[in-house]
């Protein structure tokens, strides 16, 4: 039972003497021509770019995979002069999404003042009549290229009528044509595409004069906007809280951010090559990017001035400060760096002689060190025994002599031993 036979059965219990089936149909039908118009839109030259899906996909072998898999087909026109582009991706996700558009934009060679897209997940992030919001990517591309985003409204196909008549003819004049073609990865299916698509832009007309490349050479191409210098770069926007280590994870890698900061929520701008991190509407840090699961850029002045003072100290740098100090200074670090298997063991011990030379002046420490370096025993405890007893005032051992063990009557010396190995000899 159709809808009309219903609405008639309805119509002939109430007026038996009514009109019958047939007539009512005939009348039905004029109803329904006048009930719902089709309102005419006119599009001005270089406004508005109609881009949406097709519906139909097309199969490619994946050279990565060796397994057929069905590719996307975007497709873009222009409202005034039906000027398309079509290309095929592997997905709808987010950076294929942009990405199609930064292609089209670049194909025509400028932009139109309004992109119409459909209420796609990747481009609108909360569908609205009045106020729709856009994904952060998707608006940031278009603001680069001085585009605006007018999506249509939900469930309103009429409003994206070009593109819908495009998406057809891209179906009929592209790929059914391409149905039964093997097409071995993306480039090659792309390729396949737009040499249709040349065909389809310059085929005449077949109700009025000329053609698409035509009528957009005429009306679109002089009124778009201009492409800017550099092709725009895909980014994609994250948020993250900023740790206690002043460091944040962002694609499995870690940045950091100032201090002041910890525990806030941040906004993260993740280019091909660079790691931009937003407070609010200020940029407060800047990294390359890193691909390398767990590795952590860290930029000093973010630390605190403790943690920053101690981060830059490296063996190389304590024997260089301990070196404008003296050559005794130098030694001394030297071997308390030598004495521990990782020199990171001995930066407290260092740290500390730096202490001292501040405390008691360079000329005390040079002189404490060159009387701990005299004796083989250059550590912190001894250097700050040596100065808080004035010893580093005291005269070094001027030769090998000085230093030879005094006459006593309790001390035998060496010569005690060699006597007495001399007559167990004689004896034996």
């Amino acid at each position: 039972m159709t809808l009309t036979f219903l609405l008639w059965e309805e119509y002939h219990r109430e007026h038996p003497d009514g009109y019958s089936y047939s007539h009512f149909c005939d009348l039905f039908l004029e109803y329904c021509k006048i009930s719902d118009p089709r309102m005419h839109q006119v599009h001005k030259a270089g406004e508005k770019l109609f881009v949406d899906y097709a519906g139909q996909t097309l199969p490619v072998l994946d050279c990565a995979t060796g397994e057929i898999v069905q590719v996307q087909i975007f497709v873009a026109a222009w409202g005034a002069s039906d000027y398309t582009y079509a290309e095929a991706t592997f997905t709808q996700s987010q950076p294929d999404w942009i990405g199609s558009h930064v292609r089209a934009v670049h194909f025509f060679g400028g932009c139109p003042r309004i992109l119409v897209p459909d209420n796609i997940t990747t481009g609108v992030k909360t569908p609205c009549r009045y106020e729709p919001v856009m994904t952060r990517s998707y608006e940031e591309m278009a603001a680069y290229y001085g585009m605006v985003i007018i999506p249509a409204r939900v469930k309103k196909p009429r409003d994206k009528a070009v593109v819908e008549k495009h998406v057809q003819i891209v179906e009929q004049r592209i790929l059914a044509v391409l149905r039964d073609r093997t097409l071995v990865g993306l480039n090659d299916c792309n390729q396949a595409i737009w040499e249709l698509l040349e065909d389809l832009n310059s085929r005449p007309f077949q109700k009025m004069p000329g053609s698409r490349r035509q009528l957009f050479a005429d009306l679109d191409a002089p009124a778009m906007l201009p492409l800017p210098a550099e092709r725009y770069e895909y980014a994609e926007w994250t948020k993250a809280r900023l740790g206690f280590n002043y460091h944040l994870s962002a694609d499995k890698s870690y940045y950091s951010a100032p201090h002041a900061l910890i525990h806030k929520v941040l906004d993260v701008r993740l280019s091909q090559k660079i790691v931009e991190i937003f407070h609010g509407s200020e940029r407060v840090a800047s990294h390359l990017r890193s691909y390398v699961a767990g590795f952590h850029a860290t930029e000093p002045s973010h630390m605190p001035s403790s943690h920053r003072e101690y981060a830059e100290w490296t063996p190389d740098r304590i024997v260089r400060w301990a070196g404008s100090t003296g050559p005794n200074t130098a030694r001394a670090v030297e071997h308390i760096l030598n004495r521990h298997l990782h020199p990171e063991q001995a930066f407290r011990s260092c740290m500390g002689v730096i202490s001292l030379g501040k405390k008691y002046g360079a000329d005390r420490l040079e002189s404490a060190c060159a009387r701990a370096v005299s004796f083989g025993c250059p550590t912190y405890k001894s250097l700050k025994s040596i100065l808080q007893a004035k010893l580093d005032t005291a005269p070094l051992p001027s030769s090998e002599q000085d230093r030879q063990i005094p006459d006593h009557a309790n001390i035998r010396g060496a010569g005690y031993f060699q006597q007495a190995l001399a007559l167990y000899d004689t004896e034996r």
